[in-house]
């Protein structure tokens, strides 16, 4: 029987995988740094989230980049204490633009509303020792454009801070998210673009998001190798946006991908992000935690992931 498209594109990704594995076996020797997103946990404190993922044995966090205002947000010197006591490291921070945060907005405040939170993010970042900052070029949860001139504005006003992420040394990533969810740069490619267009220095990494993939890629793992060098983070979830291992998402083929283009180094991440499904996932930020149900998800994420990339690396 002819192979289907999508099982010939992984073949060609496994293809490259065994052949890394034959002739450079000593680029598999150092598995792949896991980390979790913890603004899907809610209103949850961070001592309790820092708990969870320490019992799951992940030692790094995305935290929720919640410094909307000056007086709001995690303190610098009490989530150094909470994180160090569990012996788990800042991987980046997720940025989280809404439509009251708008980089590309067509209405002054909110775009400086977007540079201000910015700024703080990535004194809060730098303080606390990640390595990137998630961007997203539109407001998620609006997918509807506000004119022709989105991607223009959007442009202008991240190149006013790019200087400030080089400053900082803190890497902006760029997320690429599905058009459900928002009006404009939907794939690895739209990133790239949009990165090339800001041409700075401060602004060239890429944050990937498997469930935002699935729905505007051709193939995951292809996307990943389009990324290549440019992909610091990948948010992972299973097909249904929930723990891995419970739906069809093919993970040992984005394991080989992530493999080849040597992603398992320092300040490279694979961050479980499952939020459900859904058109607009900020809601979650604000919900009400269930430990039991939250517990069961990072411990099986966790464990299938780990399980998984053993068993790609043995084959």
């Amino acid at each position: 029987m002819k192979r289907q498209h999508i099982e010939t594109i992984s073949d060609r990704i496994k293809d490259q995988f065994l052949l890394l594995k034959k002739e450079q076996p000593e680029r598999l020797a150092r598995r792949l740094n896991l980390s979790w997103s913890n603004w899907g946990f809610g209103m949850e404190s961070l001592q309790e989230s820092a708990l969870r993922l320490q019992r799951a044995g992940i030692r790094y966090i995305e935290l929720h980049g919640n410094h909307y205002g000056p007086d709001l947000g995690y303190d610098i010197e009490k989530t150094l204490d909470i994180l160090s006591a569990h012996e788990i490291a800042v991987s980046g921070v997720c940025g989280m633009f809404s439509p009251d945060n708008d980089l590309s907005s067509n209405r002054a405040w909110q775009r400086q509303a977007a540079l201000s939170y910015i700024e703080r993010e990535l004194a809060f970042t730098s303080a606390v020792g990640g390595t990137y900052l998630l961007v997203v070029p539109g407001a998620v949860g609006r997918p509807v454009p506000y004119d022709a001139m989105e991607f223009e504005r959007s442009v202008e006003t991240l190149r006013m801070v790019a200087d400030q992420f080089v400053t900082s040394g803190i890497r902006a990533a760029i997320e690429p998210i599905r058009s459900d969810e928002v009006s404009f740069c939907h794939t690895i490619q739209d990133a790239k673009t949009f990165i090339n267009a800001i041409n700075h220095l401060g602004i060239k990494y890429i944050n990937g998001d498997v469930y935002h993939m699935q729905s505007q890629e051709r193939h995951i793992g292809e996307a990943i190798l389009e990324a290549g060098d440019a992909l610091i983070n990948l948010h992972v979830a299973d097909s249904n946006r929930g723990a891995l291992g419970e739906a069809s998402l093919d993970l040992d083929t984005i394991i080989m991908a992530l493999y080849v283009i040597g992603f398992n180094v320092e300040n490279r991440y694979v961050t479980p992000e499952p939020l459900g499904p859904g058109g607009n996932p900020y809601r979650a930020m604000y919900g009400r935690p269930d430990p039991a149900v939250l517990n069961r998800l990072v411990m099986q994420t966790a464990e299938y992931f780990r399980e998984r990339e053993e068993a790609v690396l043995s084959i």
